[in-house]
């Protein structure tokens, strides 16, 4: 049996992993009001608040580790295996957190979400790289983190909806059922990476191989495995200090909203759960369109004859000055309205530059190294984000939010920074020695 465009059957079923992903990692803040009027309920708001930060920081904590962690299952084992342990033990750590009783139970629940769902980014660069010319790459990675964006905009109506039937702890066995269930499919149609692959066909697997040139390391006109450095060596390179330093300054104004939108909306305007789930998905919705059009724009500019050295900067800089003013308006955004409208334009600028940004581990390396990289730079990321929640109950304290919209917008400076300084061309890397 051939299967025509199996790459994008791929990407599509990532893309159906990280929509469960951000289900899964949703529920928490969602539910937040519910649980913590269940197990805490003489504690203040601000009390809550900060317990949530405590859970929220070990979740990232862990997560900054899950992605160095399952960088190198990725390479070792492949992506078949890879995303098998990672979405199956996401699966059932999400529906432990039905028995949490407590902070300690909650965290170590949390903490074992962190650690296995960190390998679905490692793991979609690394298909990415495999299943993908480089042309098509950002707009693979767009897909991808699309799906992100699209988690968001289904978990916050979804689980609300879900609120007013089951308590909060069948949605998280619910939700964690479904990623299992992504199980079958995956087994079934990623049986190997197109070069064996029994399904794809002939002029497929040509395309694919072919276009990816960035892996000729010899220059004789035929893809192998590229460049492919010890750990060691990788982290010589300037470059990947500015992959590394660009995602961890990027990657906290994601987590900054994907944390804080349902607290945000509760403390400043009141809502309840069921509200929050009618505002809350409007973020995700500027996400999901910034996702694509980085992505698409990426590919237009590259078929247009733009080097992938002037794509990804012109890109990633777009998306970052789109972030920009918005990250201060949001100081004093008004009503409810006016305030996820402004998210939503941020999310929008954020997604136009990660898949960018993401792209960057197999635009420099060869194959078995991208893996590496990707969760070295996801690493860094997640401690960047680590770092950012762990600081928002004392930069809100009263409610204000402003002291941590101004530190996304330096955030943004530094991510421009980093890939204009420490990336002078992005290029495929060629041995020091």
């Amino acid at each position: 049996m051939k299967l025509k465009g199996l790459r994008w059957w791929v990407i599509a079923l990532i893309a159906l992993a990280t929509v469960i992903n951000y289900i899964d990692r949703q529920a928490l803040p969602v539910l937040w009001p519910d649980i913590a009027e269940d197990l805490y309920p003489d504690k203040t708001a601000d009390e809550r608040k900060a317990i949530y930060a405590f859970i929220s920081t070990l979740f990232i904590f862990s997560y900054a580790f899950g992605q160095a962690i399952f960088g190198k299952i990725f390479d070792k084992l492949g992506t078949r295996i890879g995303f098998t342990l990672s979405i199956g033990f996401w699966s059932i750590a999400t529906a432990l957190h039905a028995f949490a009783r407590g902070i300690v139970t909650l965290s170590i629940f949390r903490s074992l979400l962190g650690v296995s769902e960190a390998g679905n980014w490692p793991g979609a660069a690394k298909a990415n790289a495999e299943w993908f010319p480089t042309k098509e790459r950002a707009f693979a990675q767009g897909l991808f983190n699309s799906g992100a964006a699209i988690g968001g905009i289904v978990a916050f109506p979804t689980i609300g909806l879900l609120s007013v039937y089951f308590s909060w702890n069948w949605i998280f066995i619910l939700v964690g059922v479904t990623g299992l269930l992504w199980l079958i499919p995956w087994w079934i149609l990623v049986k190997s990476p197109p070069k064996k692959h029994p399904w794809i066909t002939d002029e497929e697997r040509e395309y694919i191989l072919t276009g990816q040139k960035n892996q000729d390391e010899d220059q004789d006109g035929e893809p192998d495995d590229g460049y492919n450095p010890e750990t060691g060596k990788m982290l010589k390179h300037k470059e990947s200090w500015g992959v590394i330093l660009a995602s961890a300054a990027l990657d906290p104004i994601w987590w900054l909203f994907i944390f804080w939108i349902p607290i945000y909306l509760n403390e400043v305007y009141g809502m309840d759960v069921k509200s929050i789930g009618f505002y809350a998905w409007v973020p995700y919705v500027g996400a999901m369109i910034g996702a694509w059009f980085g992505g698409l724009l990426a590919q237009n500019r590259i078929k247009a004859g733009w080097t992938v050295n002037r794509t990804r900067k012109f890109i990633i800089t777009l998306g970052c000055v789109i972030m920009l003013p918005f990250l201060l308006l949001m100081a004093d955004p008004g009503g409810p309205e006016t305030a996820v409208i402004y998210m939503a334009v941020i999310l929008f600028g954020f997604q136009t530059a990660i898949g960018n940004v993401q792209t960057l581990p197999s635009d420099l390396f060869g194959g078995k190294t991208v893996g590496t990289l990707s969760g070295f730079a996801g690493m860094a990321a997640k401690l960047g984000a680590f770092g950012l929640t762990a600081l928002v109950p004392w930069l809100t304290s009263g409610g204000n939010y402003t002291p941590a919209f101004v530190i996304g917008a330096a955030l943004a400076i530094i991510t421009m920074a980093s890939v204009w300084i420490l990336c002078p061309k992005i290029e495929p890397l060629k041995s020091k020695n």
